[in-house]
């Protein structure tokens, strides 16, 4: 009775809508690493594209190769990061990676219009993730985090068209534009990976 008192949406059309939407909340209390594992799976079960954005990218070693696996398989893998920082050594060492993953296959762009804040996975046509995690350390293995998965291919196109909307805001990244970016930039992003378990 409480759940149905207190639930935000009238259990009918919660059953009319028939779309199946999975919440993931995951934390340092795991007792495997969900949040790493449930991302791992996401990008591996990609078939043709695997976009996201994250205002932080430092993932773990896993989460690392399975996306330069995704690229490498043939998928179309896109990873959208902010063009500005608001906590700046997180910022820079997202492009210790960025070498490492376009070598894969997996292209780069940074966001240009303000700062962005927002956490989104698309895969395929067919699933939409929405959620509080980054792709950092601290979301996949030591912060409390609530991830939505939406198995639903109308949602799925909703994020698709936003995340285009958003693709004509950024500017592909790639190691010329970063033999542009501070000296102090360059030599602290490779430095920065080393302190990435506790970014």
């Amino acid at each position: 009775e409480d759940a149905v008192r207190y639930h935000p949406i009238p259990p009918e059309e919660t059953a009319a809508s028939g779309v199946p939407v999975q919440l993931l909340p995951t934390g340092p209390a795991d007792t495997l690493p969900a949040c790493s594992l449930a991302f791992m799976h996401l990008i591996a079960s990609a078939k043709e594209r695997l976009w996201l954005t994250t205002p932080y990218f430092v993932p773990d070693l896993d989460v690392l190769n399975t996306l330069k696996l995704a690229a490498l398989r043939g998928v179309d893998v896109r990873v959208l990061i902010p063009d500005r920082p608001d906590h700046t050594i997180v910022w820079i060492a997202g492009f210790a990676y960025a070498a490492e993953i376009q070598e894969a296959g997996v292209k780069l762009y940074r966001y240009r219009a303000g700062f962005m804040h927002q956490k989104v996975m698309l895969v395929d046509d067919e699933v939409g993730v929405v959620g509080t995690a980054n792709f950092d350390n601290r979301s996949l293995h030591l912060n409390f985090e609530n991830t939505v998965i939406v198995f639903d291919q109308t949602f799925a196109s909703q994020l698709a068209e936003m995340l285009e909307n958003d693709l004509v805001k950024c500017r592909e990244h790639d190691q010329e534009t970063f033999a542009a970016f501070p000296w102090f930039v360059r030599h602290l992003a490779p430095a920065t990976r080393l302190l990435a378990p506790l970014l």
